[in-house]
C-alpha cells in the first residue's frame, strides 16, 4: 500500500472522528452545556452545515496544487477541533462545530482526485476506499476512544484528540504525498458544467436521502442503545467499536464488489439491506443484543456506498472532478443534517428513540429509487455499449 494512500487516510481519520464523535457524547455535551438531547442533535446538524459551505469554496482554489490545498484543509481541521475543545458554552460550541466541518467535503473531493491519480487503472475505486478506510477506523477506534475519554473524564477531551491527529495528517501529507500539480483550468463556468446532466443528480439524490435515512437513526444512537435496549452507558464504548467494525467491514467489502460488479447496482442492493435493517431496530429494540447487531448492519451499509458513490461521482463529473468530488460530501451532509434533524422529532414528542428508525425509512426508499433510475439509465447502457 502507498504511503501517500496512509496519509490521505489519516485526513479522513481526522474528519471522522470530528463528525462522529458527537454521536456517541452527545447525552454527555447535553448535560454540560444545560441543553436538551435534541438541541445537542444541533451539534450535528452544524458540522454538517460547515460541510455544506466549505466545499463550494473549491472553485475559488482549483489553480493551486491538490497537495498545498491538503495541508491548508489540514490546519482547517486544526483550528476546528482547538475551538471546539475551548468552546465555554453552547454558542460558542456551535460556532467550532461549523468551522470544524468546513474542510471536511473539500478534503473528500481533493483526496480522491489524488487517490484516483495515485492508482493503477484497475484499482482506482480500491485506492477511493483506502482513502475513505481512515473514516471507518476512526469509527472502529477513535469515536469509542474519544466515547471513553468523555464518558471518564470530560466531552472536550474527544476534540482535544482531533488536534494530535490533525497534527500528524499535516506532517504526513507533507512528507508522503508526492507533490500533485493543480487540476486543468478550465474556466470557472466549465467547473459546473457536469451539473447540466442528469447522471450526477441522481447520484447526489440517492447519497442525500439514504445516507440521511441511516443518519435519522444513527444521530441518536447512544439515547436508542440506553433506553430502548437497555444497556448501561458503560458499554457504549464497546458498542461503539461494534458499530465502527461495521464501517470498516462495509467499506472494504464494497471496494472489492465494486472490481467485480457495477458501483450503482452494489449501492442499491446495500440500500435495499438498510431499509429492511432500520425497520427491524423499530420492531426490535427492545432486544438490546438484536438491536446491537442491526447497528452493525447498518453503520456496514452507511459505508458500503460511500467509495462507490464517491468514485461514480468523480467519473461522471468530466472537468469538474473537484466540485463533483467535493459535492458527494455536501449531499450526504445535507442528508446527515436532515436526517438529525428528522430524527429528533419523535423524541422531541416524547416518542422513544427507536421511531427515529422508523423515520430513516422513507429516505432510504427515495435514494433507492434514485440509484435504481441512474443505473438502469446509464449504467446498463454504458455496459451494453
Amino acid at each position: 500500500m502507498k504511503k501517500s494512500l496512509i496519509a490521505l487516510a489519516f485526513g479522513t481519520l481526522a474528519l471522522g472522528i470530528a463528525e462522529f464523535v458527537m454521536m456517541g457524547i452527545l447525552p454527555d455535551v447535553a448535560q454540560s452545556l444545560g441543553v436538551s438531547i435534541p438541541e445537542a442533535g444541533h451539534l450535528i446538524s452544524a458540522y454538517a452545515m460547515g460541510v455544506c459551505c466549505g466545499a463550494p469554496l473549491l472553485v475559488v482554489v482549483h489553480k493551486y496544487p491538490l497537495k498545498n490545498i491538503l495541508l491548508a484543509l489540514a490546519c482547517i481541521i486544526l483550528l476546528g477541533s482547538t475551538m471546539s475543545a475551548l468552546s465555554v458554552n453552547y454558542g460558542m460550541l456551535l460556532a467550532a462545530r461549523f468551522i470544524s466541518g468546513l474542510p471536511h467535503g473539500a478534503y473528500f473531493g481533493v483526496a480522491s482526485i489524488v487517490a484516483v491519480r495515485l492508482a493503477d487503472e484497475s484499482h482506482k475505486t480500491g485506492a477511493v476506499s483506502i482513502m475513505v478506510a481512515g473514516m471507518t477506523v476512526a469509527n472502529l477506534f477513535g469515536v469509542p476512544l474519544a466515547t471513553g475519554l468523555s464518558s471518564h473524564l470530560s466531552w472536550r477531551f474527544p476534540f482535544i484528540l482531533v488536534m494530535f491527529v490533525s497534527l500528524i495528517v499535516l506532517y504526513y501529507i507533507w512528507k508522503w504525498v508526492p507533490g500533485v500539480g493543480a487540476l486543468p483550468d478550465n474556466g470557472f463556468r466549465h467547473q459546473f458544467a457536469f451539473l447540466k446532466k442528469g447522471a450526477p443528480w441522481l447520484i447526489l439524490s440517492a447519497t442525500m436521502m439514504a445516507n440521511g435515512g441511516i443518519f435519522c437513526w444513527y444521530s441518536y444512537i447512544s439515547p436508542l442503545l440506553t433506553v430502548d435496549g437497555g444497556f448501561a452507558a458503560e458499554a457504549l464504548p464497546a458498542l461503539m467499536i461494534a458499530a465502527g467494525f461495521g464501517m470498516v467491514v462495509g467499506n472494504l467489502a464494497s471496494g472489492r464488489l465494486c472490481d467485480r460488479h457495477r458501483p450503482g447496482r452494489v449501492v442499491a442492493t446495500t440500500q435495499c439491506i438498510a431499509i429492511a435493517a432500520l425497520l427491524l431496530v423499530f420492531l426490535l429494540a427492545d432486544y438490546g443484543w438484536v438491536s446491537a447487531v442491526l447497528m452493525v448492519v447498518c453503520t456496514g451499509c452507511l459505508f458500503a456506498v460511500s467509495s462507490p458513490q464517491q468514485f461514480l461521482i468523480l467519473k461522471y463529473a468530466p472537468g469538474g472532478e473537484l466540485l463533483g468530488g467535493a459535492s458527494i460530501q455536501i449531499a450526504f451532509n445535507i442528508g446527515n443534517a436532515l436526517g438529525a434533524f428528522c430524527g429528533g422529532l419523535p423524541i422531541a414528542y416524547g416518542l422513544t428513540p427507536r421511531y427515529a428508525a422508523l423515520v430513516g425509512v422513507p429516505f432510504v426508499i427515495a435514494g433507492l429509487l434514485s440509484i435504481i433510475v441512474f443505473s438502469k439509465k446509464y449504467e446498463s447502457k454504458e455496459a451494453a455499449a
